[in-house]
């Protein structure tokens, strides 16, 4: 790759998994606090809405992925779907009382129209977000990258999510979103960030060129990745899935209740000084971290990765002073964003070369759907018998405590058994 090329595609990977990933966090830590606030949505109501966009993300995901491979191009999907994406998400200025009550005169709650309409076009955007991003940017990602340079591209990949929950916390700290005019602002800054970046990409992104077969069965591509031939001819790639499944897990048995277990466990109402330096070195540490498994590939630098990992854990599970969960947080983050890097690297080395559309559903599978759906389950079961408060409204609320990261912990060592016999056969597939 020449230097022009380099420096462009290093530019265009940053600027479109920043701009994606924050698009992500509205939709998965702020979407719930939307529909709360300004619609009192149940936890039922949030709990659909997580799961409809769970399911349509990966449904997406397979039906464009597949798609993208038969054209033979990526850079309109990018494009066009980031344009889209960025529409989808100025949609939902729009949705307020009273635009619906003005469309609407004769319904007899407006809110709970809200929440529906809510509901309806988080599918819409993550549709067109899952298209643009999961499918076929992280597609593109592994055409245009090698064993040379995949895992300094996957460093840099794997550190935008904590990037763009620190962008976002800083900025939402404007905004009083108690205020639909808040809303609105926030909405309106993000979709037309997301469109500009979409038409950018037409000048930016550098198409990779991918062989098609001639007369390919589109339904056929649909399932080819769920074919029993498939995963025998392509045994290392679903093993790693399967590994990185039981990563991801882990990670989120504690992550959808960590700022919880700060503000309401250990009263830290300044708990962005502490995340903020932990993320922007843990960031620096993961993108650094990508190169030495361009170096020393998978073993030797998953190992180090998960071990930082655990002692995170260890470190939080113990303490409860500020400068522990300091170094805690941080060894945790390094873990979490190293081994992402270092799993998503793995993935695309074992992806069969001009079918990495097909693939894309199986990674978001893997990476997003079964950790998403076993990880928090796991966290509430724990948290079960946790400590309540009474509220000010005679309500009650559970407080997170220190188990969350015991069970994570857990998990981590029944990955770390399970790496093993993956690393074993790894061994044997290259020897042969």
């Amino acid at each position: 790759m020449k230097r022009d090329s380099k420096a462009k595609f290093f530019l265009a990977l940053t600027i479109f998994s920043l701009t994606g990933q924050i698009a992500w966090v509205v939709e998965n830590m702020y979407f719930n606090v939307f529909i709360y606030k300004m619609f009192q949505a149940t936890a039922a109501q949030i709990s659909a809405m997580v799961s409809a966009s769970a399911i349509a993300a990966t449904v997406t995901t397979v039906l464009v992925g597949a798609l993208s491979d038969k054209v033979g191009k990526r850079k309109i999907f990018i494009c066009a779907g980031y344009i889209l994406w960025g529409i989808s998400i100025l949609a939902f200025s729009l949705v307020r009382i009273d635009v619906i009550e003005g469309l609407f005169p004769a319904v007899a709650s407006a809110a709970s129209v809200g929440v529906s309409l809510v509901i309806v076009l988080d599918c819409v955007m993550t549709f067109f977000g899952s298209s643009a991003n999961d499918a076929c940017f992280n597609a593109w990602l592994t055409d245009v990258t090698d064993e040379k340079n995949r895992g300094a591209a996957e460093g840099i990949n794997a550190m935008m999510p904590l990037v763009a929950i620190l962008a976002v916390f800083g900025g939402f700290m404007a905004f009083d979103l108690n205020k639909s005019e808040s809303w609105t602002a926030i909405y309106l800054i993000i979709g037309i960030a997301v469109i500009l970046i979409g038409i950018l990409g037409f000048f930016l992104i550098q198409d990779s060129s991918i062989k098609t077969e001639q007369n390919q069965n589109y339904f056929a591509n649909i399932f080819y990745g769920f074919r029993p031939s498939v995963v025998r001819e392509n045994k290392i790639l679903y093993l790693s899935l399967v590994a990185f499944a039981i990563f991801g897990i882990s990670i989120q048995i504690f992550m959808p209740y960590l700022i919880l277990y700060y503000t309401e466990a250990l009263k830290m109402d300044n708990y962005v000084f502490v995340m903020a330096p932990a993320i922007v070195l843990a960031s620096v540490f993961t993108a650094l971290w990508g190169r030495v498994y361009d170096k020393v590939r998978f073993t030797k630098s998953i190992i180090p990765s998960l071990g930082l990992l655990m002692i995170g854990y260890v470190i939080l599970a113990l303490f409860r002073a500020t400068p522990a969960v300091f170094i805690g947080s941080l060894l945790m983050m390094c873990g979490y964003l190293s081994g992402s890097a270092v799993f998503g690297a793995l993935i695309r080395d074992y992806t069969p070369q001009n079918r990495a559309g097909m693939f894309q559903g199986l990674r978001i599978v893997g990476q997003v759907l079964i950790p998403g759906i076993i990880g928090p389950a796991i966290g509430a079961q724990v948290l079960k018998n946790a400590e309540t408060v009474i509220n000010d409204d005679g309500t009650t609320s559970f407080i997170p405590n220190a188990a969350i990261f015991v069970a994570a912990l857990g998990v981590a060592v029944l990955l770390s058994a399970y790496l093993i016999p993956l690393c074993r056969t790894m061994k044997k597939e290259k020897n042969k």
